[in-house]
């Protein structure tokens, strides 16, 4: 069995008196697209701000292994550092650089892993400039292939509203991550930009040979992209599964309050 991309056991946050997290497990294969569903407010968020370092959590342990190579401890880390690691993430509320391009937005994303300091950036040698002009390039490269290429002198702020959720998976994936985490991505799309959603994400899955770790509450979307879900119910793991096992799981309808999973 290949080493899995992230360990989670006993996940636990709360704010005050209430407990947001309570004793979470995940396990996520390399190559895996996995769904985290839930009613609102059953603490799918907290759980990503946790894994992303934006919050602390009170127990718990999060191990990142990207690409099966050496094991990262997250906790106690700031957003930064998990990200070198090899974790990116979207978030609901689109966070772009509006006031910047679309290449700018990207090109953000590549200075992660930059090597030149700030010396280098000072006194701009042959190898900074190098360095640039392929960051430049990789940029340019990643919105091509997400289909941004003729938005790359566009400020961010102006393009339209899906081409903009389009951006900022763009700007993540130009961290080089081995996980990938997003948040609502399908919030406020059309049909048509769903579908072409379901088709990008497991694209991206395929070509840049990463996990998928994803909040939708899309469920068509979440049913026909998923190799796992798992279900949330304040700030609990009730569920998880196939989709095919979590479509008929008891304690998954009765959390919906009897909606169907997959309507």
């Amino acid at each position: 069995m290949n080493q899995p991309v992230l360990e989670i056991s006993n996940l636990s946050i709360s704010f005050g008196g209430l407990q947001a997290l309570n004793g979470v497990d995940l396990t996520v294969p390399p190559a895996d697209i996995i769904a985290i569903i839930g009613p609102n407010g059953a603490g799918k968020t907290t759980f990503f701000n946790c894994l992303t370092g934006i919050y602390s959590p009170t127990a718990g342990e999060i191990y990142l292994s990207p690409n099966g190579g050496k094991r990262y401890r997250l906790n106690g880390l700031k957003p930064n550092q998990i990200t070198s690691h090899g974790m990116a993430r979207t978030f609901q509320n689109i966070r772009l650089f509006p006031d910047m391009t679309a290449l700018e937005n990207v090109m953000i994303g590549c200075h992660c892993r930059a090597r030149a300091g700030i010396l280098g950036a000072i006194f701009r040698g042959p190898k900074t400039r190098k360095e640039e002009q392929r960051i430049v390039d990789r940029s340019f490269a990643i919105l091509e292939r997400l289909g941004l290429a003729r938005y790359a002198d566009e400020f961010a702020g102006n393009l339209p509203y899906g081409c903009q959720r389009r951006l900022e998976i763009a700007r993540a994936l130009a961290t080089d991550p081995s996980l990938l985490l997003l948040d609502e991505p399908a919030a406020g799309m059309n049909p048509q930009e769903t579908q072409e959603l379901d088709n990008l994400i497991k694209a991206i899955r395929d070509e840049f040979h990463l996990a998928i770790l994803l909040i939708e509450h899309d469920m068509r979307l979440v049913m026909s992209i998923s190799d796992h879900i798992v279900v949330m119910d304040y700030g609990r793991k009730i569920a998880e599964g196939t989709p095919a096992q979590i479509r008929v799981n008891p304690a998954v309808l009765e959390a919906y309050l009897g909606e169907s999973v997959d309507a």
